[in-house]
């Protein structure tokens, strides 16, 4: 399973269960490994089913920043190498497994935490936070912004950025929220832009994605959502294998992860 790709010259993806990231390479589309262990490096990584990093993206000076699922981290890589912890734990307890992310053109960096990286998901004895939050991560602090989804996934900004649309891995509960985003960058009260708990799948909502007009690509079973901003479905990207995430929606759509 790939998870996480971005544009950054040649695109960038991340392989959970290998814990690898791969970059393609030149027009044929040969992938290499770019960095292993990239999302854990416990010893006991035979437990965990996606122990890999997930959500990728770059911010403002391009430097690739990662959400570790089995390391339980949001990260960046510097320039130099060098590794720089984001975010570990919120008031002293560890964090659940970090899963997509998204930068605010000012910086701000918003992030998912469901607990999909542990390997006995909300069950596991290692879970320390008691529900699934969105974290904001700015000038150095971190802050809760959300905990109402039970498996808060993909993300992305309107374009004016004024909303934050965040979609819910969760069968009984196949919602698209939308939360205007505050002067100060917190997110205000949400509400339901769309819900597809009536379709039918055991898959709920992973990747979200918003191009320049506004519309929502959302990765569901049957393939690709497109929403519009006034909650029409707008038609379905079908593909032969299961969507989860992709860099892009369209040559000039929004860059999010």
């Amino acid at each position: 399973m790939e998870r996480g790709p971005i544009p950054s010259g040649a695109p960038s993806a991340t392989g959970f269960p290998a814990g690898r990231r791969s970059r393609g390479c030149g027009p044929d589309g040969d992938l290499s490994v770019y960095r292993t262990h990239s999302g854990y490096t416990g010893a006991d990584i035979g437990e965990y089913g996606q122990p890999g990093s997930n959500g990728l993206t770059l911010d403002r000076e391009g430097r690739l920043t990662i959400d570790e699922h089995g390391n339980r981290r949001v990260t960046r890589l510097e320039k130099n190498g060098v590794v720089t912890m984001l975010a570990d734990r919120y008031e002293g307890k560890r964090l659940n497994s970090p899963n997509d992310l998204v930068y605010k053109s000012n910086g701000a960096l918003y992030f998912t935490d469901p607990p999909f990286g542990l390997p006995k998901f909300f069950d596991d004895p290692r879970k320390e936070l008691p529900w699934s939050g969105v974290f904001l991560v700015k000038d150095g602090e971190l802050a809760l912004v959300a905990k109402e989804l039970t498996g808060p996934n993909g993300l992305a900004f309107t374009p004016d950025e004024k909303f934050l649309y965040v979609d819910n891995w969760d069968e009984k509960r196949k919602v698209v929220m939308r939360y205007p985003v505050n002067a100060d960058d917190t997110l205000g009260e949400g509400e339901v832009l769309y819900d597809m708990t009536s379709v039918a799948g055991e898959i709920a909502l992973d990747g979200l994605k918003v191009d320049q007009r506004g519309n929502v690509y959302v990765s569901r079973p049957g393939g690709v959502w497109i929403l519009s901003p006034q909650a029409k479905h707008i038609g379905t990207i079908q593909a032969p294998e299961l969507p989860a995430n992709s860099p892009g929606v369209t040559t000039t759509a929004r860059r999010s992860t």
